[in-house]
């Protein structure tokens, strides 16, 4: 790369991004990063277990049980990425200078503008705007109005908010914002002893408004479910982020020539996740959240992979001890069956009696995640499967599409015949068998991330992206998938998609 300036080195150690990474990073761009190798697809008996439902109750109820001990559970919640993909439909309305709805998502969009939870608000920033109701706009045939007023920054802004500061949903006299939901669920099933802990991963610009939010609002929910609320909240490390190339992979610089590093996407997190001292973590998306009303599913499903978490856990710790000591040869068999069909962590070779004992120590003493899927219904988005590691074993993973090597037919016959997907919906066991917290940065496979193209300033580039949070970051825990019903996954990833009966005003 040409020499970097006095600026470019005050920057990067501003960032705290090493001249070592930046050079890396750069050879990741020229080099790229190699397809994963994949055994399988993973389905119902291979690799996705489906508990019946005396076994759900067993799970919620060992759940249950764990809430009255001695232990900190936290809800993780990545909640940093603004709505503007959310709104790609009306900005485009703008954008195309439209006057009147076109598409049929334009029509849905009006046709349906009362349903929305943030009406109330929208219709009150018309009338002191424009001077004018939604409705009477509307009988006017005045469009663009109403639109401005929603995404744009004199109207309720929406455009530049993140998803968690966006009301999306109605109540007899209430509407609630996602981040609310959120608070809402952590009450219903990770309160320990009367707190529920519940931290967001939140962008700098926006973290005074999540902030302001907590203070007006915690208190209510804390008084309604007669319980306190420790909220913290985290930025992305500033030492994560990643530098941005042109396409001939040499470095991008803005206009006034100093380098462009961007986030590096939500593999970054695993950092954050890493700061947080608890025993239990679940991790769930801030848009993946329906109305208290109609929760009941999701909060009975949640404790349910609660559950399976303990149980798996247990056994591991139990394992270990065994380990610790004289294990006799048929226990040593007993866990080797473990670790192949309950963690679906299977050697491509036999370890021979002398590796086994140090080879199975190794396979239990790690970071824990048990995964909830759905069935796959055509949702953008990873999906599990058994792939290939570099010890020669095979393992379940989340993989995106960009990691399989579609030009491999039997892989792609294996991706066009995937059953399930992966809704976020992850919960995590940090510490060891001695409750020491793991450090996690130790479990990522950096051979795991990915490049994107992107723009800036109307000028073409390319980004790096680290190992996704529950793709490469979480590459070497031990994994269990199980299988949860399509009710438990309601993303919003456009906005159309909050008139969907599940999250429609009731």
């Amino acid at each position: 790369m040409n020499e970097l300036t006095h600026d470019d080195r005050r920057i990067m150690m501003q960032k705290g991004i090493t001249e070592e990474q930046l050079l890396h990073q750069l050879n990741c761009f020229r080099q790229g990063f190699p397809f994963l190798k994949i055994k399988s697809a993973a389905t119902v008996g291979n690799g996705i277990r489906v508990p019946s439902e005396d076994e759900c109750m067993a799970f919620e109820k060992k759940w249950n049980y764990y809430l009255r001990g001695q232990h900190k559970v936290v809800k993780f919640v990545p909640a940093s990425g603004a709505a503007s993909r959310m709104f790609k439909m009306l900005f485009a309305f703008l954008n195309e200078e439209k006057t009147v709805p076109g598409n049929a998502e334009e029509k849905d969009f009006f046709a349906n503008i009362r349903q929305f939870a943030f009406f109330e608000a929208l219709n009150a920033k018309c009338e002191t705007n424009e001077g004018k109701s939604v409705d009477a706009l509307l009988q006017e045939k005045d469009f663009r109005p109403i639109i401005e007023n929603v995404i744009l920054d004199q109207g309720l802004g929406y455009g530049k908010l993140p998803k968690g500061l966006i009301l999306f949903h109605q109540y007899d006299d209430v509407a609630r914002t996602a981040m609310e939901e959120h608070l809402v669920e952590g009450a219903e099933y990770a309160a320990v002893n009367g707190k529920a802990n519940i931290h967001f991963t939140v962008s700098h610009e926006h973290l005074e408004s999540f902030r302001k939010l907590v203070d007006d609002k915690k208190s209510a929910y804390a008084r309604r479910f007669g319980i306190d609320f420790d909220i913290t909240f985290s930025e992305q490390k500033p030492h994560t982020d990643t530098i941005a190339v042109n396409p001939d992979n040499t470095p991008f610089r803005n206009k006034d020539n100093s380098l462009l590093f961007r986030p590096g996407g939500h593999g970054a997190l695993i950092e954050n996740l890493n700061a947080i001292d608890a025993d239990v973590v679940f991790i769930k998306n801030v848009d993946n959240v329906v109305p208290e009303y109609s929760g009941g599913e999701t909060t009975f499903y949640k404790k349910v992979l609660g559950g399976v978490l303990i149980d798996v856990q247990q056994r591991i710790f139990d394992y270990l001890r065994m380990l610790d000591g004289d294990c006799p040869a048929d226990k040593l068999d007993e866990i080797l069956q473990f670790t192949k069909e309950v963690l679906w962590c299977v050697p491509q070779e036999e370890p021979s009696k002398e590796q086994l004992k140090d080879y199975l120590t190794r396979k239990l003493n790690r970071p824990v995640r048990v995964c909830g899927v759905v069935k796959n219904m055509g949702e953008p988005g990873g999906g599990p499967y058994l792939a290939y590691n570099a010890d020669h074993t095979y393992s379940l993973q989340i993989l995106e599409k960009s990691q399989i090597d579609l030009h491999n037919e039997a892989y792609r016959e294996m991706f066009s015949r995937s059953t399930h997907f992966n809704p976020v919906d992850i919960v995590c066991g940090l510490k060891d068998v001695n409750g020491v917290q793991f450090d996690l940065t130790r479990y990522v496979d950096a051979s795991t991330g990915f490049i994107s193209e992107k723009s800036k300033d109307g000028q073409p580039l390319k980004a790096l992206e680290l190992p996704g949070l529950w793709n490469g970051a979480m590459s070497d825990w031990n994994t269990v998938m199980v299988e949860v019903p399509l009710a438990t996954f309601n993303p919003v990833k456009t906005v159309n998609e909050l008139l969907r009966e599940q999250h429609r005003r009731g």
